[in-house]
């Protein structure tokens, strides 16, 4: 079963500030295309859950990336805030946000068969395709 605490944090600025009251310690990283576009590289990501919330939303700017999910960022600094689910409303914040990044461990890897051949990983972690994803969330 995967621990779940209380996690804070902020974009570079500090304009935005995130509280995840169930933030799951499994760190996990998706390859997919829009993240790697989103980011210049994975998205290295905590599963928090519903139960999210922000200071400063009046510095959020959000991006219906897909029919499926959006993505949020701070619109003064150009911090990437969160990817978050539409049906579900779970949010999926990148890691570096937290003030405490302690106790954490790098569990998942998204999208692996979307990886481009230049950068590796060297963590055992779980890994799922592009087909495992999808057929994982459609079940929900």
């Amino acid at each position: 079963m995967t621990e779940t605490t209380k996690r804070t944090g902020s974009c570079l600025c500090g304009s935005v500030r995130i509280t995840a009251f169930n933030a799951s310690n499994k760190v996990g990283a998706c390859h997919c295309g829009m993240c790697r576009k989103w980011g210049g590289g994975p998205i290295m990501e905590i599963d928090c859950g519903t139960d999210v919330s922000f200071e400063g939303e009046e510095n959020i700017t959000v991006y219906n990336s897909s029919s499926w999910a959006e993505r949020g960022f701070c619109k003064k600094c150009g911090s990437h805030l969160f990817y978050r689910l539409k049906e579900s409303k779970q949010y999926m914040v990148p890691v570096g946000l937290f003030d405490d990044q302690e106790h954490l461990v790098f569990e998942t890897q998204g999208f692996i068969d979307r990886k481009p051949s230049y950068y590796s990983f060297s963590n055992k972690t779980k890994d799922l395709t592009e087909a495992e994803i999808f057929e994982m969330y459609s079940s929900q």
